[in-house]
């Protein structure tokens, strides 16, 4: 059973005090537990706080699409689990719609305006970010422009989509197309993101699933390498971790990151890198993973 000092990791465990997922009963000792209901995102980017509060942090997002179980929803809030990366938080209730029908195709550019019909002069109902799954039930061409009608009655240009399950060859090259993001502390989209959802939006695209926050991809992602007598030879799509930060090798001297240095998504030579970012609160490079 649960108590306060080896308490679960509320950010991937569906668990409270007073409610947690039925799942856990025995496991974690609760008030109640419930099943929770399936539902998915119909909103652009939703924002996860910790609590039902529209002034607490941010601790990531949710995109169009994704599919949730919903534990508990409270005055317009909802608590729920998200079937990408299994983190638990509060959003806003009205992000949630039926998780039928499913998605069939995934948008595979940076972002993409959705409209209320198959029109780009219509005002746009939203933009919606790179990995935002949508379900298309049939196309219509408009002036040349080919769109994908999508179950909602809603439009978005076809070609910024891909069908469910193709993938990217590369994924240091989709994380390439968001230099010069700007930098957003627990953002996940193309909007804005930080350093460990470029790192989890990018391998996404390539069919690669990842958990969400730097200390989880330090520890189950690909292969540790050894760092006991300093940085070995890096090749492109290793991952260089601080404590609290991450970063994706372009090549062997070419560090990729979101940051907040420069509140970008930006490059940069990593032996530069690794001497700013030890005096900095990261400290020293803590692990490396290659993939």
């Amino acid at each position: 059973m649960t108590d306060s000092q080896n308490a679960p990791d509320r950010r991937i465990t569906p668990w409270r005090p007073d409610l947690a997922a039925a799942r856990l009963e025995g496991i974690h000792e609760a008030q109640r537990y419930v099943e929770g209901e399936p539902a998915r995102i119909v909103r652009a980017i939703v924002a996860m706080r910790p609590e039902p509060a529209p002034d607490r942090s941010l601790d990531t997002e949710l995109l169009f699409g994704e599919a949730v179980t919903v534990y508990e929803r409270r005055e317009g809030w909802a608590w729920v689990q998200s079937a990408t990366d299994n983190y638990v938080g509060w959003i806003a209730e009205d992000a949630l719609g039926a998780i039928d029908p499913a998605p069939t195709h995934r948008l595979a550019e940076l972002r993409s305006f959705r409209y209320p019909g198959p029109e780009l002069r219509a005002p746009a109902l939203d933009c919606l970010s790179i990995g935002s799954h949508v379900t298309v039930v049939g196309e219509a061409v408009t002036r040349g422009t080919r769109y994908a009608l999508l179950a909602d009655g809603s439009a978005v240009i076809a070609r910024h989509l891909v069908p469910e399950g193709t993938f990217a060859p590369d994924w240091v090259a989709v994380a390439e197309r968001f230099l010069g993001t700007p930098y957003l502390w627990a953002g996940r989209s193309s909007i804005g993101l930080d350093c460990s959802s470029l790192v989890q939006l990018a391998l996404a695209e390539a069919g690669i699933a990842a958990p969400r926050d730097s200390d989880m991809q330090a520890r189950e992602l690909g292969t540790a390498l050894d760092i006991s007598a300093g940085l070995p030879a890096l090749r492109r799509g290793d991952l260089v971790f601080w404590r609290g930060h991450v970063g994706i090798m372009r090549d062997g001297e070419t560090l990729l990151h979101a940051n907040g240095h420069t509140m970008t998504t930006a490059m940069e030579p990593l032996a530069e890198a690794v001497a700013r970012i030890a005096a900095s609160e990261y400290g020293a490079v803590t692990a490396v993973r290659r993939l």
